[in-house]
């Protein structure tokens, strides 16, 4: 029967976990400790900003300054351990030397929020808030100047209200066409 797979936490310094990832994915395949080591994971989720009417996508940490690491317990011996801590950047397992294993719990929450992640899409980094200024940026209204009504988040849709001939008037807009004021 095969041994049950364990998920570790291990700290690192925030901005390099994506160097650092690749680093342990190069040592695992370089040493032949795929049989240990079976996961390498940066916590992160899909968001966008909108910059000069362009949509942005990005990567971001849910969990800054940690990596996630399946092994096998039985084989995540001393060796692959100091070899993993050496690592530039790498700070320490959580219980230095002797790593202990998540809580399927705690695991499952991470994971969790992982595999949200992953489904919901990509989020807006800076959400559009009512009653805030927007410069519409496209559409038969550029270059006009509106307040937001209301947003639509799951149809990225906003009612702006544009003062046109000094009456207010409800135009609805996609989040592309729009930019923050600032």
């Amino acid at each position: 029967m095969e041994e049950e797979k364990r998920w570790y936490s291990l700290r690192v310094i925030s901005g390099k976990e994506r160097k650092i990832k690749e680093r342990i994915e190069l040592e695992i395949s370089r040493n032949k400790w795929d049989s240990a080591l079976t996961q390498v994971l940066v916590p992160s989720e899909k968001v966008y900003k909108i910059r000069n009417g362009k949509k942005v996508i990005q990567d971001r940490n849910i969990l800054p300054g940690y990596i996630l690491i399946e092994a096998v317990p039985s084989k995540f011996s001393g060796e692959i351990i100091t070899s993993i801590q050496n690592i530039p950047n790498v700070i320490y397992f959580i219980e230095k030397n002797n790593p202990i294993p998540l809580r399927p719990a705690e695991a499952n929450r991470m994971l969790g929020k992982v595999d949200e992640s992953q489904d919901v899409g990509e989020s807006l980094l800076e959400p559009f808030l009512v009653n805030e200024t927007v410069k519409i940026i496209d559409g038969p209204f550029n270059g006009f100047v509106g307040d937001i009504q209301e947003i639509n988040e799951e149809k990225k849709k906003l009612k702006v209200i544009v003062k046109i001939f000094g009456r207010g008037t409800e135009v609805e807009l996609n989040f592309m066409q729009v930019e923050k004021q600032t």
